[in-house]
C-alpha cells in the first residue's frame, strides 16, 4: 500500500544542466532510483491545486506564516475517469511538512471537490483522511485553480527509506482546462534545462550529502511551484 501520511522536512535547490550532471554522478553512488525511474527515465507528476475564490490559500502561503496548508489532486501521468488519483492536504509548520492523502478514482475525487460530498468509503481509501478532506473542502469552499505538471527523476538512499531526493524538470502550468484528464500541456515556469532538486527527510543529512552541497556551493531556494505560477499570473493581469 502506498504511504498516505508523511512528516518530513523539504529542502529545495535550483540546478543548471552542468551542475545537475555532476550531482547525479555522486547521487548514483549512494542512492538508487525509485521503481518509476528505471535507467534514469523520468515520470510525469500532474497536480490540480484547489483554492478559494480569492486565492486565500496561496496568498497566505506566500506571506510566509509559521503554518500554511494547501489542497491538491495528484496523478502520475494523464489518468482516465476510473483511474486512481491522490487527493491530499499538505500542511507546513515551521518547516516541517505533513502530507495526508487518500486514493480515489478520478471521478470520485472531482465530485468530492466540486460538491463537498464525501464518497462512500471503499477499501482503497483512507477513511480518516477522507473526513479531514471533507472538513477542508467545506471550510474553504475550494475550486480548481491551476494545473501544474513536471517530469521527475527520484532516488532513495540505500538502506534508508527516509531520505528521498528528486529532480523535477519541464515544470509547466495552465489555468484553462484545469483537470488531470485533459492532457499534461502547460507553459514553462523555469528556464529550459533548469532542475529543481528536492531533498526530503525527517533526519539530519548524511555526511556525503553535506559534502556534495558544499562542493557545488548549492544554496537552498524557497521556490514554490504554485507560488511561482500565482505570482506570474498576477504580473500578467
Amino acid at each position: 500500500m502506498a504511504i498516505e501520511v508523511f512528516n518530513r522536512f523539504e529542502h529545495k535547490y535550483k540546478l543548471d544542466e552542468e551542475t545537475f550532471n555532476k550531482v547525479i554522478e555522486v547521487i548514483d553512488k549512494h542512492m538508487v532510483p525509485d521503481k518509476y525511474c528505471p535507467n534514469h527515465s523520468l515520470y510525469t507528476i500532474a497536480n490540480v491545486y484547489y483554492d478559494t475564490t480569492d486565492d486565500y490559500l496561496i496568498r497566505n502561503s506566500l506571506s510566509k506564516p509559521s503554518y500554511k496548508e494547501k489542497l491538491r489532486m495528484r496523478a502520475y501521468g494523464v489518468p482516465n475517469e476510473g483511474d486512481k488519483v491522490f487527493l491530499e492536504i499538505k500542511k507546513k509548520y515551521r518547516g516541517l511538512v505533513n502530507k495526508r492523502r487518500t486514493s480515489l478514482e478520478l471521478n470520485e475525487a472531482c465530485h468530492f471537490c466540486e460538491t463537498g460530498a464525501a464518497p462512500d468509503i471503499q477499501p482503497y481509501m483512507n477513511e480518516q483522511v477522507v473526513h479531514e478532506l471533507e472538513y477542508f473542502i467545506e471550510h474553504y469552499n475550494v475550486e480548481p485553480k491551476v494545473y501544474i505538471a513536471y517530469d521527475r527523476l527520484a532516488y532513495f538512499e540505500k538502506g534508508n527509506d527516509d531520505l528521498r531526493i528528486s529532480f523535477d524538470t519541464n515544470i509547466r502550468a495552465r489555468r484553462e482546462n484545469v483537470r488531470l484528464d485533459y492532457g499534461d500541456e502547460g507553459e514553462p515556469l523555469l528556464p529550459e534545462g533548469t532542475r529543481l532538486m528536492e531533498i526530503k527527510t525527517s533526519r539530519a543529512f548524511p555526511l556525503w550529502l553535506v559534502q556534495l552541497l558544499s562542493k557545488y556551493k548549492l544554496r537552498r531556494s524557497s521556490f514554490s511551484k504554485y507560488g511561482t505560477e500565482y505570482k506570474r499570473q498576477c504580473m500578467a493581469v
